[in-house]
C-alpha cells in the first residue's frame, strides 16, 4: 500500500489536485457523526449492519433479529444441494453458437433436452449462499403472550459509525431494553450487551436458530427453518459459559461458538434440535457467537466487552486513514444528502464489500442471483477503494483472479481462444452459471488489466509486476483473440454472440459495441506498457489488433451503443447508457470529446432514467463533470428516480434490493470529482487523500 504520511507530500498534492489546503484539515468525526443513522420505527426490509468486510450480522429495530428474520452471513459460507438422483455435472454439454464464421461451445444449455435443462438449472442455484444463523430476542408480554413488532414503545436506534457499535432502545408495557451490538474487525463474532428488568423473569431470552440452505433466486430472508431434517446441529463442546456448535449441511461444515459473560444459561430447544436458547438470571445479558469453517476454540473467545472495545478501535483507524470529504459549507442545501450517502456508503461497502471474495450485488444482506457475484460488478464494487486511499481493502477479494486463472484459461481453451476467459456470475468456484448473457457477456474481461494497472500506479514496483503479470498477459492474449478480423478490409471487429453492458439488444446480432471497444483499446494498450517495463519484447498480434480495431460507431454525429443500431433514442434509450461509459469509467482511448459531448447531451434529453441501475448515474455524474458540465453532475448524483435512491441505512435501489454497486460507483464518482476540484462554485467541499482516477 503506497503511504501518504509525510505532510509536506499531502500538502503538495492537495495543491495540485486542487482538493485542501492542508492535509487532516477536516474534522473527521464530525463529518462521520452527523451521518450516523438514527431511525424509530421497524422496518422489514432496512436492516442496520454491523461487520468486518467477511461476516456481517443484520438486525431489526431490536438490534437483534427479533421480528424481521434478517441474515448472518459471510463471504465463506456456500452451500450445495444435492445432486439429482443420477445426474452427474459432467454430462452438461452447453450448446454451440456460431461465432465469426466458426462453432464456439458456450455454456448455455440446450433448451431442448430435459436433461441438460436440468443440469443447467442445478448449476445455477448452485453453490448459493449460507445464512449461518438467526439470533433474536423471544419476549414475552405478561400473561406469556409473544410480543410481535407493534408491541413496542418508544423505540430509538443509533448505528454508531464511528465505533461500529449498534444502540437499540425499546419498551416492552413500559420497561425499557437497551442493547448494543457490535462486530469483531478480524473475526467472525458478534456481540450483544444488553440490559431490562425484564430479563430477570426470563420475560426476555435470546434464541439462535440454524437454518437449512435454499435455492432462491432472490430472498430477503435467507434459509429454510422448516427442513429440520435436511440437516445437522451437534453441541461438540459445553464446558462454563461456553458452547461450541457444529454444523452439516450437506457438504458445508461449520461451527458457532456461544460465550456469555453474564449470569445466563444455554440450553437446547426440547422440539427443535437446530434452536439453542440464552436465559439470562440477572438484569443483563453479555454474550459474544462466533461463526468460522474452522473448529473454534471456546477458550480464545473474547468477551463481548473486548468485541466491542475492538469494533470501536478498528472503526476509528477506518476513518482516520483514506481520504475524505466535507460538504459541510456548501450554499447548496443538498449538500447534507449527499454527504450522508457518502458516510453510510463508505460504511456499507466495508461492512459488505471488503473481504476474500467480491460480493454479490446485495453484499452480505440478502441473497440476489443465489448469492453470487457478478466479474463485471467487482469494478463498482471494489475501484473506489483505489481513489479513497484504501486500497488494501480490494486486494483481499482481487485475489479472485489468481485463484480462477487455471479455469478461465480452461474455458477459452475449450472454445478455442488463447489466453483466459473470466467467468460472468459465480460463486466461491469458478464453475459458471448457464445462461445466453453469462456465456456471451464480455466488459468484465478487461477488468483485471484496469485493477492490475491501478495496483502498479499505487505499488510501482516488480513485486507488483510479478504478481499480476501472468493474469494481465492471459486476459491481454483472449481480448486480442476474440476479434474477428475482415480479411477485405483488415479490421478486427467485436462480432456476436455479444451480450454487452446495457443487456438489451439482440446478442445475436450486436456487433462493435462503443464501451467495449474502447475498453479493448484501453486493455491491450496496458498489457502492451506492461510488458515494455518488465523488458520483454512486443507482442505483435496485440499491437496489430489495436491498431486495427474497428473505430467507436457514430450515427449522425453522435456515438451509438453498437454498430448499426436501429432506433436507438427511441427504443434503446434505456438501461445502462454504457456508450458514455467510454470517458464516463474509462480513460477515452478511441473517444472524440465533442462527439462525446454531444451524445452526452442526447442522453440527459431523451434518456429514460426510471428504466436505468443504480451505478449508472455516477458513471453519468463523472461524463458530465469530465465533459466540463460540472452541475449536470451533481444533479446526476442526486437525482431522484426511483433506481437511485438511499435509505435510512444508505441501503440503495437501482436493482434488486440492496444495491450496492450504487454506493460503491457514488464513492468513485464524488472521488474523482473532489481529486480533480469538478464541484460547482457553490459547493465549497473540504477533500482531502484522494488519489486520482486513471
Amino acid at each position: 500500500m503506497k503511504k501518504t504520511t509525510l505532510l509536506p507530500i499531502l500538502i503538495a498534492a492537495a495543491t495540485v489536485f486542487g482538493c485542501c489546503k492542508s492535509y487532516c484539515d477536516i474534522d473527521r468525526r464530525a463529518v462521520v457523526d452527523r451521518n450516523s443513522p438514527q431511525t424509530s420505527s421497524f422496518s422489514p426490509s432496512s436492516p442496520a449492519q454491523v461487520g468486518n468486510g467477511e461476516f456481517a450480522f443484520s438486525a431489526d429495530i431490536t438490534g437483534l433479529q427479533t421480528f424481521a428474520p434478517f441474515n448472518t452471513m459471510s463471504h465463506w459460507g456456500w452451500h450445495s444441494m444435492p445432486l439429482p438422483k443420477g445426474a452427474n455435472l459432467a454430462d452438461f454439454k452447453g450448446s454451440y453458437l456460431d461465432c465469426g464464421g466458426r462453432k464456439v461451445n458456450y455454456c448455455t444449455p440446450d433448451e431442448s433436452d430435459k436433461k441438460q435443462k436440468e443440469l443447467g438449472a442445478y448449476l445455477a442455484a448452485n453453490p448459493h449462499r449460507m445464512n449461518l444463523g438467526r439470533i433474536g430476542f423471544e419476549i414475552k408480554k405478561s400473561g406469556s403472550t409473544p410480543a410481535k413488532a407493534e408491541d413496542l414503545t418508544n423505540p430509538r436506534q443509533k448505528l454508531d459509525l464511528w465505533s461500529g457499535i449498534l444502540q437499540s432502545r425499546f419498551e416492552i408495557e413500559g420497561i425499557p431494553v437497551e442493547v448494543k451490538t457490535a462486530c469483531h474487525p478480524h473475526r467472525d463474532i458478534v456481540s450483544v450487551r444488553a440490559k431490562s428488568e425484564l430479563f430477570k423473569d426470563a420475560s426476555i431470552r435470546v434464541f439462535i436458530e440454524f437454518p437449512y440452505g435454499e435455492e432462491k433466486y432472490y430472498s430477503q430472508y435467507v434459509g429454510n427453518f422448516d427442513a429440520r431434517q435436511k440437516h445437522s446441529t451437534q453441541i461438540e463442546k459445553s464446558e462454563g459459559k461456553s458452547v461450541l456448535l457444529s454444523r452439516d449441511v450437506d457438504d458445508f461444515h461449520y461451527y458457532a461458538a456461544i460465550r456469555i459473560d453474564s449470569s445466563a444459561a444455554v440450553e437446547a430447544d426440547k422440539t427443535n434440535k437446530h434452536k439453542f436458547y440464552i436465559t439470562p438470571s440477572g438484569g443483563t445479558l453479555d454474550f459474544v457467537c462466533e461463526f468460522s469453517k474452522e473448529k473454534i476454540d471456546t477458550k480464545k473467545l473474547p468477551s463481548a466487552g473486548e468485541v466491542a472495545s475492538a469494533s470501536a478501535k478498528g472503526w476509528e483507524e477506518f476513518w482516520m486513514s483514506g481520504a475524505a470529504v466535507d460538504f459541510s459549507q456548501s450554499s447548496d442545501a443538498r449538500w447534507r444528502e449527499l454527504e450522508r450517502r457518502v458516510v453510510l456508503s463508505q460504511y456499507l461497502m466495508k461492512v459488505n464489500a471488503s473481504g476474500s471474495l467480491p460480493p454479490q450485488e446485495s453484499g452480505l444482506v440478502c441473497n440476489t442471483w443465489y448469492g453470487r457475484f457478478h466479474f463485471e460488478m467487482i469494478f463498482s464494487h471494489l475501484y473506489h477503494y483505489a481513489l479513497w486511499d484504501r486500497w488494501e481493502l480490494a486486494l483481499p477479494a482481487l485475489s479472485v483472479y489468481e485463484k480462477f486463472l487455471p479455469t478461465s484459461i480452461e474455458r477459452a481453451k475449450k472454445q478455442g481462444y488463447s489466453g483466459a476467459r473470466w467467468p460472468k456470475c459465480t460463486a466461491d468456484i469458478d464453475r459458471e452459471w448457464p445462461h445466453p448473457i453469462h456465456a456471451t457477456l464480455i466488459w468484465q474481461q478487461p477488468h483485471p488489466i484496469y485493477f492490475a494497472e491501478t495496483d502498479y500506479r499505487l505499488n510501482p514496483s516488480k513485486e507488483t509486476l510479478a504478481k499480476w503479470k501472468n493474469i494481465v498477459f492471459a486476459t491481454a492474449d483472449f481480448i486480442a483473440d476474440l476479434p474477428v478480423e475482415d480479411k477485405k478490409t483488415g479490421i478486427f471487429n467485436l462480432e456476436p454472440p455479444l451480450f454487452i453492458v446495457s443487456e438489451n439488444t439482440n446478442f445475436l446480432k450486436t456487433r462493435n459495441p462503443a464501451f467495449e471497444l474502447s475498453y479493448w483499446r484501453y486493455a491491450l494498450r496496458t498489457a502492451l506498457e506492461w510488458q515494455k517495463r518488465l523488458g520483454l519484447p512486443e507482442n505483435k498480434k496485440w499491437r496489430k489488433v489495436l491498431a486495427n480495431l474497428a473505430p467507436l460507431p457514430v450515427q449522425d454525429g453522435l456515438y451509438a451503443t453498437h454498430q448499426g443500431i436501429e432506433n436507438m433514442w427511441t427504443k434503446f434509450n434505456f438501461e445502462h447508457p454504457a456508450l458514455i461509459g467510454t470517458f464516463g469509467l474509462l480513460p477515452g482511448d478511441g473517444v472524440d470529446r465533442r462527439i462525446f459531448s454531444e451524445t452526452l447531451k442526447k442522453i440527459e434529453q431523451t434518456w429514460n432514467f426510471e428504466r436505468t441501475w443504480g451505478w449508472d448515474f455516477p458513471m453519468l455524474a463523472m461524463a458530465a463533470a469530465r465533459s466540463g458540465d460540472s452541475k449536470a453532475a451533481v444533479d446526476f448524483l442526486l437525482h431522484n428516480s426511483k433506481g437511485f435512491q438511499f435509505d435510512a441505512h444508505g441501503l440503495a435501489t437501482g436493482g434488486p434490493f440492496p444495491y450496492m454497486p450504487s454506493n460503491g460507483s457514488l464513492l468513485a464518482a464524488v472521488a474523482t470529482m473532489a481529486q480533480q476540484n469538478l464541484f460547482p462554485s457553490d459547493w465549497k467541499i473540504k477533500a482531502e487523500g484522494f488519489n486520482p482516477h486513471q
